[in-house]
């Protein structure tokens, strides 16, 4: 043992140093971490020893060297972790092109400690969305296995899987005592991740996007070149809940905006030395003054959080070189995005396994990160809901004259009005999921203060132009008479 012991140390002191020689010399950093690893390695050893010698029933050792490892992986930062033979090769096999899911947002920020998966949003008309699953919902189990302790990539990688596939998972929902069980099929997600519609009576036009895509491109140089084509006042490109995609997908959406050749986004490695370049390749289509308006949100993270922050500012920088031109209107709307802006590598290594390690971060045109920061929005508006069941109870039973005992009613009999309701057409549990959509964006507080907004700036433009000329003055005019979640100044005026 004690041979085998020292050849182990031999083999880990080699490999250190044979990493060192290849490092800066004057860098303190790596002969700290070298000698760190080399000491406890050698506890590590110790502790093997022990095991071996002396456990009562060793079971299942490879499973916890693997645990070990990803332990110190995630201690590193939260997006850096290990992954076995078999999540490395579903991973290998479900990240070539489009992949087939069950169609979820998720929670980015859970820890491999977490009891559960809480579902941020479900994609409309998606797997998960025809089973039943809804925003808020927290999985707790996949095909009969807790979660505690599992990494979030070795989830996403079980929960993906091949088209037609099903996958059994069990959710803890809000309101609900019991454990809800659902048997989803998986189905390709690329197909399912666009929505576009006319605000009709607004001439507005409306496009989201819950991750990107080849397909998004297209889609979104069609809406443009179609609003180009009639007096229409304004885009809204939702980017609420869009964890990311294609990076390709989002340097050609800048390239529909930002000039040929404009630099979208830059990596960095620890050293500050710039890695990868990515510009725009075509020459932009946006030749009017149509204003954009970008929702986001906590949940827009990554390449979503790239597009967002390039659009604000080229539009920003647009309206600084060009002051007395309108082009490149550009607002983001919302709350400040997810912070997600570092680069994870997959690096194979022994055992048919790899791990998954930060290696640079993302960097906008101005030079600035989004890592733990975030892009923030021109105007903060926070989504509001509708009162929870309960409440919608209490009003309903409390809250109204009606309710009363022997009140004065001088319109029809409410008996009538229910049966009118009966007879209208039933809701099947299933909707059209357009449908469902339109639905949800005809109560969705942010889009309806977003179409103000462009109102206000449409306004503006016809009867007093010079107040909107630029992005600035555009900026400044929208502020001053919009309420938003600014503080109010309230003066007491009591004697």
């Amino acid at each position: 043992m004690n041979f085998n012991r020292r050849y182990f140390l031999l083999l880990l002191f080699i490999s250190i140093s044979h990493s060192a020689l290849h490092a800066p010399s004057n860098n303190a950093t790596y002969s700290e971490f070298d000698e760190t690893v080399f000491d406890w390695s050698r506890t590590w050893a110790h502790v093997m020893r022990m095991v071996r010698d002396k456990h009562y029933q060793i079971n299942k050792p490879q499973e916890g060297m693997t645990k070990a490892i990803n332990e110190f992986l995630n201690h590193l930062d939260p997006h850096s972790a290990f992954l076995d033979e078999k999540t490395y090769t579903r991973m290998m096999e479900t990240t070539s092109g489009s992949f087939d899911g069950i169609g979820i947002v998720i929670d980015n920020t859970r820890k491999p400690k977490d009891r559960f998966l809480t579902v941020v949003e479900t994609i409309i008309n998606g797997p998960s969305d025809k089973a039943g699953l809804e925003a808020g919902d927290k999985i707790v189990e996949i095909e009969k296995e807790t979660l505690e302790g599992m990494t979030t990539e070795e989830i996403i990688t079980k929960l993906k899987g091949k088209r037609g596939t099903k996958v059994n998972i069990k959710v803890l929902r809000e309101g609900q005592q019991d454990l809800l069980e659902f048997e989803i099929t998986r189905d390709k997600i690329e197909e399912q991740n666009l929505l576009s519609f006319l605000i009709k009576n607004h001439n507005i036009y409306y496009l989201s996007l819950s991750t990107f895509s080849r397909k998004a491109i297209i889609t979104m140089k069609e809406l443009i070149e179609q609003s180009q084509k009639g007096s229409y006042k304004g885009i809204i490109i939702d980017l609420r809940n869009n964890s990311g995609g294609l990076l390709s997908s989002v340097v050609d959406i800048c390239g529909l905006f930002a000039p040929k050749n404009s630099l979208v986004v830059l990596t960095k490695d620890k050293n500050n030395k710039a890695l990868e370049h990515y510009h725009t390749r075509h020459e932009p289509i946006v030749n009017s003054n149509i204003p954009i308006f970008v929702l986001i949100n906590n949940y827009t993270a990554s390449a979503a959080e790239i597009l967002a922050g390039c659009l604000q500012i080229y539009s920003q920088e647009f309206a600084k070189k060009h002051p007395q031109k309108q082009n490149l209107m550009v607002f983001l709307v919302g709350t400040k995005t997810f912070g997600k802006g570092s680069v994870q590598e997959v690096i194979p290594i022994g055992n048919n396994s790899a791990i998954k390690l930060t290696t640079r971060l993302y960097f906008l045109p101005n030079n600035t990160t989004i890592q733990g920061i975030g892009v923030t929005p021109d105007f903060y508006i926070d989504r509001t809901f509708g009162p929870p069941k309960q409440m919608e109870w209490m009003i309903k039973s409390y809250g109204r004259e009606k309710r009363l005992p022997n009140s004065i009613k001088v319109h029809k009999d409410e008996k009538n009005e229910k049966k009118k309701k009966q007879k209208s057409a039933p809701q099947t549990k299933q909707q059209k999921w357009k449908e469902r959509a339109r639905k949800i964006l005809k109560t969705d507080n942010q889009v309806r203060e977003t179409i103000s907004l462009i109102n206000m700036l449409n306004y503006a433009n016809k009867h007093m132009p010079d107040l909107v000329k630029n992005r600035e003055k555009a900026l400044q005019y929208l502020k001053a008479n919009h309420v938003n979640h600014d503080e109010l100044e309230i003066e007491d005026i009591t004697s």
